[in-house]
């Protein structure tokens, strides 16, 4: 941007009869326009150079009368303006606005203007600076949504962590007890009991190191099973339901985490529930579950037409994203290469965190 306000500023200069000495003019022109380059880092900076600049400039040709117009390059300087409150402070943004407004009556007197001119002046650079701060607020708040929504999966994976924990430690219990009720009399089954208890054991120190990391609100502890990839087959729906929902389970689902198996099911759950909110006129949607040495694979597509209206950076998607990127996979959400919307996880067996 700063490279073509520049050429348009030399071009400007060869062209242009009603100038002041051009090498001047483009010594001013650079000094007004070079500053758009620390707009984001330093934007109060950026316009105490343009803007001071413009001032002295200004002030210079009412104490000279030079009559010489400046380059219309020069404008450029309106998205300092915007730039001020969109990456500035609120202390930045009102002493840059206060420099903005002094130099303003200074160019009205360089630049003799009608009372509509000096008013749509000043509205020019009021709309960008409010155009910058809502756009600020805007961005804040989506920030914060995005944390939320992140937040609130991390909690919900955790609580489905913390419930399967709880399970592994009853079932831990109930065998140490049988164990020790047939100690004496069967101790070869004592001895299963054992070995049932160590198994136990290590998944469920396997399920704590899952999740540590991930931070859990306080929540009542849930004791049915979590779901796992042999419910996602209760997610297809017969012929009569639009969109019909088709689940594919193949491949090898034994000895899976069921951090991923819970991970699996809700992903596959709610793409299907945004297929039917966001999907237009989508008939069928795909369910596919592949399951091989390392890694579970989750693919869902579904035909609706490309006008759908999805949202590609909705909460949901962030979620679901931040789901896979917690058990140490990817997921990736998008148009599908022919028609419809492809959602699709690839989780490792073992949903080890990153």
């Amino acid at each position: 941007m700063v490279a073509a306000l520049v050429g348009w500023s030399v071009v400007e200069a060869v062209l242009r009869q009603d100038l002041a000495p051009r090498p001047v003019l483009l010594l001013y022109a650079l000094a007004v326009i070079g500053p758009l380059l620390w707009r984001r880092t330093h934007p109060l900076v950026a316009v105490a150079i343009s803007f001071g600049t413009l001032t002295i400039v200004d002030i210079v040709r009412i104490l000279t009368g030079s009559q010489g117009a400046p380059l219309n390059s020069t404008a450029a300087a309106l998205i300092l303006a915007y730039a001020l409150f969109r990456w500035g402070s609120g202390r930045e943004a009102a002493i840059g606005l206060g420099v903005i407004l002094l130099w303003q009556p200074i160019t009205r007197v360089a630049d003799p203007m009608s009372s509509v001119e000096t008013v749509g002046g000043y509205g020019f650079f009021l709309f960008a600076a409010a155009l910058g701060a809502a756009i600020r607020y805007r961005t804040k708040f989506r920030i914060r949504d995005i944390d939320q929504a992140k937040a609130r999966e991390r909690e919900q994976l955790a609580r489905e962590l913390h419930d399967t924990v709880a399970h592994h430690v009853s079932g831990i219990a109930i065998q140490a007890q049988a164990g020790r009720a047939i100690a004496a009399s069967h101790p070869e089954r004592a001895i299963e009991a054992l070995a049932i208890i160590e198994d136990a054991a290590t998944r469920t120190l396997t399920e704590l190191r899952a999740i540590v990391g991930v931070l859990r609100a306080t929540q009542d502890t849930e004791f049915a099973p979590q779901p796992g990839v042999a419910e996602v087959e209760q997610l297809a729906t017969d012929g009569q339901t639009r969109p019909c929902v088709e689940v594919t389970l193949s491949g090898e689902f034994d000895d899976l985490s069921p951090a991923v198996g819970a991970a699996i099911y809700r992903l596959a759950q709610e793409s299907i529930t945004n297929a039917r909110r966001h999907a237009r006129h989508a008939t069928q949607v795909t369910v596919a579950v592949t399951g091989d040495a390392d890694r579970v694979r989750l693919t869902i597509d579904d035909d609706g037409s490309a006008a759908g209206g999805r949202a590609p950076a909705g909460y949901g998607l962030v979620g679901m994203r931040e789901r896979a990127s917690l058990l140490g996979g990817t997921f990736h959400a998008g148009p599908a290469a022919e028609r419809g919307w492809r959602v699709e996880a690839v989780l490792p067996r073992t949903g080890t965190p990153r």
